[in-house]
């Protein structure tokens, strides 16, 4: 198997965003995923305001220097634990490259680094209908919260 290296993003390597955008868009893409493609200015609104967030977290998986993963997450505050939380908001990985450990290497690092600052927890969602990726979570220790909490949306644009 091949060797998963996990990198941070890098906003001033142009190879960074250009992939970024193309692992977007095939989430985007993919029967999980959903939503409009990130094509002319979106584009710059997307790098601009990750770029801009103060407490972004962007990491690559690459094999073989190929990156093949993504995930972005931001780092919140627990009120309740009176500590920082990590939110996983999007984990990628192209389809070829499903099943051999990418999203699994992703989300150690990302457990990695919530140790590190001291984190309480860290979330994210998945679709009721994403079986695989939540095979995934729970064999990381992931599930649903106590007492269970409901994700709502209210749109305004």
């Amino acid at each position: 198997m091949n060797d998963i290296e996990v990198i941070e993003y890098d906003f001033f390597d142009p190879l960074h965003r250009k992939k970024l955008v193309e692992l977007m868009n095939e989430y985007i893409s993919d029967e999980m995923g959903g939503g409009e493609l990130i094509k002319g200015e979106k584009i710059l609104d997307l790098i601009n305001g990750l770029q801009s967030h103060p407490s972004k977290l962007i990491l690559f998986a690459k094999i073989n220097g190929q990156i093949i993963g993504l995930t972005n997450c931001f780092v919140n505050f627990g009120t309740f634990a009176a500590q920082p939380i990590i939110n996983i908001h999007d984990i990628i990985v192209i389809q070829q490259h499903r099943g051999k450990g990418v999203g699994r290497a992703l989300m150690n690092n990302i457990e990695k680094r919530a140790n590190e600052i001291g984190c309480a927890k860290v979330t994210l969602e998945v679709r009721e209908d994403n079986y695989n990726a939540q095979k995934l979570y729970k064999s990381l220790g992931f599930g649903e919260s106590e007492p269970k909490m409901l994700f709502w949306t209210k749109t305004l644009f």
